[in-house]
């Protein structure tokens, strides 16, 4: 049905006559197509089959990848250069991208658009996401290479080439590559800046063209340092921003203690039987909440959409899985602790039903506890996920420029998004969101392609048959 739907609105937006709203209606259906159907079943059957072949890598490595998650805790590691970073620098530097605006405004919108049920799929996404995340950690760091100037570097436009070899491989990587620098380096870094200027518009009145050129100037600054200054950034601002964010969260937890037991209630009930407690009234289903759900969790935790991989390539460690379990790690944190806290502070202050959605839902569910302080807290922590996910992105995309035309297009790429990042700081272009999610989309589906036709190589790495 959305399908047919999806076609009418083109030939309806073909009739106007106007270009962009051609584009729209493409657009809109893409995303139909992507994220309502093909990306739900390929992610979650991606995450099943290694799961399985992996034999649960996520239940049995999970006490091995939290000691050297922790083992490897530092504010300030090893500087990063040329030959790569810690194994926690590469850590943070994926987390950096994973904990963007999607950990506040992605599980408000879960909750709003498919119940609190939506919770539970999200989980069930992150478990099989997991092993997805290791396969992915575990190949960029086989086929890492060095570049010309003696910079370690690696991502999924290096695995998908060993996996198919010839001009299938070159297309396929390079389809990857330009999906990537579209959809985070340009339009999704414009998506950040947005939600940072608006939050602090909201909570203290300033003009978010203002907070885009202080957040571009800082940006710029980062970039020009290279792999050693994002390393730095990342592995001090994280762990800040994560703590900060979950004593917040915790706080507003003690305050709705007595409610904390009915929204475990409503997550686990409104899975399976959303009716049991909304009554049918607001239009909730199991589908809705299985949608929503995975949808939102994937996007967050970004396991298996290629993204990630670009840091845990540059890791220094013995073994790929080493970076494999630690990868792990990274989804983890993202769904079961930072979404989780804002799904249980939402659906415990009672707002979830009241008809706010994504980023204003929250800020609800904060004011409930905090006061007009919700505000504040909210534009503090959309400041440090949004700009350490657009520093993430920033390097994710810079990789893919540097492969696909030379170290001399990096400054081009650098200014570009600088401007991109002011640019999109005060003008909120509907279509500039669903194009970065379109492309977003696109650059899942080679990286996927390459993780199953090399899952043999990831069961053999495991096993330790091969280095």
């Amino acid at each position: 049905m959305a399908i047919i739907e999806g076609f009418q609105g083109i030939l309806q937006a073909a009739q106007t006559g106007a270009p962009g709203k051609v584009v729209e209606a493409i657009v809109a259906f893409m995303n139909t197509i992507l994220w309502d159907y093909a990306l739900l079943f390929l992610l979650i059957a991606t995450g099943v089959y290694f799961t399985v072949r992996l034999g649960f890598i996520q239940v049995r490595k999970f006490g091995e990848g939290m000691k050297r998650l922790f083992g490897g805790f530092s504010l300030k590691g090893d500087k990063a250069g040329k030959e790569g970073m810690s194994s926690f620098q590469a850590l943070t530097t994926a987390i950096a991208a994973q904990v963007g605006t999607g950990n506040i405004a992605g599980a408000a919108t879960a909750i709003a658009s498919g119940g609190p049920g939506a919770i539970f799929w999200m989980w069930v996404s992150a478990f099989f996401g997991m092993s997805t995340i290791y396969a992915e950690a575990v190949l960029a760091q086989k086929f890492k290479t060095t570049d010309a100037d003696g910079q370690t570097t690696g991502g999924p436009i290096y695995y998908i080439k060993a996996a198919f070899t010839g001009k299938f491989g070159k297309f396929l990587a390079g389809f990857f590559s330009v999906a990537i620098i579209l959809a985070l380096g340009f339009m999704g870094n414009m998506v950040q800046s947005n939600s940072i200027g608006s939050a602090f518009e909201n909570a203290f009145g300033v003009q978010p063209v203002l907070v885009g050129v202080v957040c571009a100037v800082v940006a710029a600054f980062i970039f020009l340092g290279g792999v050693g200054r994002i390393a730095a950034f990342t592995e001090k601002i994280v762990p800040v921003m994560a703590a900060l964010y979950i004593v917040g969260c915790v706080t507003i937890l003690c305050i709705n203690h007595a409610t904390i037991g009915l929204a475990f209630k409503e997550i686990f009930v409104m899975a399976f039987n959303p009716q049991a407690v909304a009554g049918g009234v607001i239009g909730l289903s199991v589908q809705k909440a299985m949608r929503y759900g995975v949808a939102r969790g994937l996007f967050s935790n970004e396991a298996g959409m290629g993204s990630t991989p670009h840091a845990h390539a540059l890791a220094k460690v013995e073994k790929p899985q080493d970076q494999g379990v630690v990868a792990m790690m990274g989804v983890f944190i993202d769904t079961f602790i930072i979404l989780t806290l804002t799904a249980l502070v939402i659906i415990s202050s009672g707002l979830w039903s009241s008809g706010l959605d994504g980023a204003p839902l929250a800020q609800a569910a904060f004011n409930a506890a905090f006061g007009s302080f919700g505000n504040v807290f909210i534009a503090i922590c959309m400041l440090f996920f949004a700009f350490s996910t657009i520093i993430g992105w920033y390097f994710f995309g810079e990789t893919n420029v540097k492969a696909l035309f030379g170290k001399k297009a990096v400054k081009i790429y650098a200014v570009i998004v600088v401007l991109f990042i002011v640019l999109g700081s005060w003008l909120k272009v509907d279509l500039v969101w669903n194009m970065s999610d379109m492309f977003n989309g696109l650059m899942v589906l080679p990286n996927l392609i390459g993780l199953i036709a090399l899952s043999g190589l990831v069961v053999r790495i495991t096993k330790g048959k091969e280095k």
